[in-house]
């Protein structure tokens, strides 16, 4: 068990890491995605803040790494417009096809671990929109009685 406030960051970002360092080359994981994967459910910031901390020798895929930009569609999420297009270079080297607007086919190159699809873990992030879809499903099957 940490023993303070930087044990318990520092235990965070490690099972981060480790979590980036398991996505294979040509593919992509959002920040929820990994944060989830880590133990971090909506810790999507936790993600990127362990990413903007990790030093040289960390040896993380971060390019790997994209923000959401819809269900089916990640985008390059870096504002520096060097840092962005140092990440698109990377990944269109690895096979990964980016739009002119920086997004990214999720269906295609997302990472999906299989063990969390053996567990049934989807790629669809828990929570509030995911019970907004659930509440809309059912008016539009009730609209159709």
């Amino acid at each position: 068990m940490p023993s303070s406030d930087a044990d318990h960051v520092k235990l965070l970002y490690g099972r981060i890491h480790a979590v980036i360092r398991r996505i294979p080359r040509g593919h992509v994981a959002t920040y929820g995605q990994v944060a989830e994967l880590a133990g971090i459910p909506g810790g999507a910031r936790v993600a990127g803040a362990a990413l903007k901390t990790s030093q040289p020798g960390d040896a993380l895929p971060w390019q790997r790494v994209i923000g959401k930009a819809s269900k089916t569609r990640g985008r390059i999420a870096i504002y520096d417009p060097v840092g962005a297009a140092i990440q698109r270079n990377l990944l269109e080297q690895e096979g990964v096809v980016i739009g002119d607007t920086g997004l990214i086919k999720l269906d295609v190159y997302g990472w999906l671990p299989s063990e969390a699809a053996r567990s049934g873990t989807s790629r669809r992030a828990s929570g509030r929109s995911a019970k907004r879809g659930t509440r809309s499903s059912k008016r539009r099957r009730a609209r159709r009685s």
